[in-house]
């Protein structure tokens, strides 16, 4: 019988818990840290053994799994007091799956081979129901080595891995990813906004821009939950707005300027003024419906 190698996980908001859940469908011995320990109590129920820091749930594990919120977040959980990196052994295997700025991802990078660990930076594409059904997109930055070692444990909760280069690589095309949905998403909020004050039978009107030119998966989805008004959460509304600036501060060290961020941001973080930061991006559009009252 195959031994699994053992496995933490720090983070269980909306995608680190479907993807807790599908390391425990897959049989890895699994530890998981999270700092509102409520969150983690159906997962202990399920098989999951609860650690109180992300020290104690990096002792004795192979590969070690962060899923946070930002570099602040994720500098706390590595390299705080009670922090992961210290507690691994050597040869064990550090995996960034947080949307984070390259250049933090390049300290912790450097961090983690001071201390004789394998680093692999694996951003995610996919939100809530994706992780819940293991069908996430792996963005990896790593070594062939590294990768080759962490590979089992990602492939338990993805569709796809992309071995896009060194590490630093998976926030790049992560952050490019962010920045081209949260433009699409904004747009959409206004063209919504602007058929429902025409007259225009919405949903025909919506029919047809999801079938023409302009659809995309993101259409498609964003059609359905802004016009439900629910807003449960696939991806939390306030973390684009952080995306975005991580984007525009990534773009400009390669001299591009994302003047297509800026509004969107702006956007975004008129939206987390209003109170719709802990709901679904797709809130975003109740901006547009309030200034239109």
């Amino acid at each position: 019988m195959e031994t699994k190698m053992k496995v933490a996980l720090l983070g269980l908001g909306t995608m680190g818990s479907g993807m807790a859940q599908n390391l425990l469908k897959a049989d890895f011995p699994l530890t998981v840290y999270n700092r509102t320990r409520a969150k983690a109590e159906a997962l202990e129920a399920a098989g999951a053994v609860v650690a109180q820091s992300p020290a104690a749930a990096a002792h004795g594990a192979t590969v070690v799994l962060a899923m946070l919120a930002d570099d602040n977040a994720s500098r706390v959980a590595w390299l705080g007091a009670d922090g992961a990196l210290a507690a691994m052994q050597p040869g064990s295997i550090a995996v960034e799956c947080s949307t984070l700025s390259p250049d933090w991802v390049a300290e912790l990078n450097g961090a983690a081979g001071d201390r004789g660990l394998h680093m692999v930076e694996a951003p995610v594409t996919g939100s809530r129901m994706q992780a819940e059904g293991g069908q996430l997109n792996f963005l990896v930055g790593a070594d062939e080595e590294a990768l080759a070692l962490v590979e089992p444990v990602l492939r338990s909760m993805s569709k796809e891995i992309l071995h896009l280069g060194p590490v630093g690589s998976g926030a790049q095309l992560k952050l490019i990813n962010n920045f081209l949905c949260a433009v699409q998403v904004t747009s959409f909020a206004e063209a919504l906004a602007w058929i429902e004050r025409t007259g225009l039978k919405r949903d025909t009107a919506l029919e047809f821009l999801k079938k023409g030119a302009p659809g995309s998966g993101i259409l498609s989805a964003m059609s359905d939950r802004m016009t439900r008004r629910t807003y449960e959460v696939n991806f939390l509304l306030r973390l684009m707005a952080k995306d975005l600036r991580y984007a525009q501060a990534a773009a400009a060290q390669r001299a591009v300027e994302l003047s297509m961020a800026e509004p969107a941001e702006a956007m975004f973080g008129k939206a987390q003024e209003q109170g719709l930061g802990e709901r679904d991006m797709s809130a975003v559009v109740e901006v547009l419906r309030r200034d239109q009252q």
